[in-house]
């Protein structure tokens, strides 16, 4: 059975949903693949304790404070690979970000092979059903472009704007995924 309960964030109103093994998604209104993670129905009930919980880190997180993921009982619906690339993404500290490529490089290590596709990695990405907490938003292309956000260009970068991120070396690209 799933749970679920609405949360009003300075980016608007976010979907929290979970059920006995933990926090299954946070989706931003109007998200690409907004709920495609939920195979049952869903019940509100805001006082879940793993939606109570999400609620308070999400509480932290917009006041400035940084919140470990740890604190946090997760258990996104995905494959082993999505998986892995969630679990790198869930290391990339607050105020920085990495690339596709560098995600690449590290799950080419992790399978134990010489390379990984960049767009395999960037598919990954862009599935987490857990928004802000597993940090997506962290993750630019190569030469900087500000790419591939499911929740919108716009909500990427001012989430990392409130993490304090040098955007010096960010671009939106003219055209592409992030538009």
């Amino acid at each position: 059975m799933y749970y679920s309960t609405n949360y009003s964030s300075p980016l608007g109103s976010l979907l929290l949903a979970g059920n006995s093994a933990g926090l299954i998604g946070v989706w931003m209104e109007g998200q690409r693949y907004f709920g495609g993670t939920v195979t049952e129905d869903v019940t509100d009930q805001s006082d879940l304790p793993v939606l109570v919980a999400a609620k308070n880190w999400l509480d932290k997180y917009f006041a400035g404070r940084k919140p470990a993921i740890s604190d946090l009982s997760l258990a996104p619906g995905g494959g082993a690979f999505r998986r892995a690339v969630w679990d790198i993404l869930c290391g990339i500290p607050y105020g920085e970000y990495t690339t596709y490529g560098d995600i690449a490089k590290k799950m080419a290590l992790k399978m134990g092979r010489p390379r990984m596709s960049s767009q395999a990695v960037g598919g990954a990405v862009g599935h987490n059903p857990i928004s802000i907490i597993i940090p997506c938003h962290r993750v630019v292309g190569t030469n900087g472009s500000l790419t591939g956000y499911a929740g919108g260009i716009d909500k990427k970068i001012k989430l990392l704007k409130h993490e304090g991120v040098d955007m010096s070396r960010l671009y939106v690209p003219a055209k592409g995924t992030a538009l």
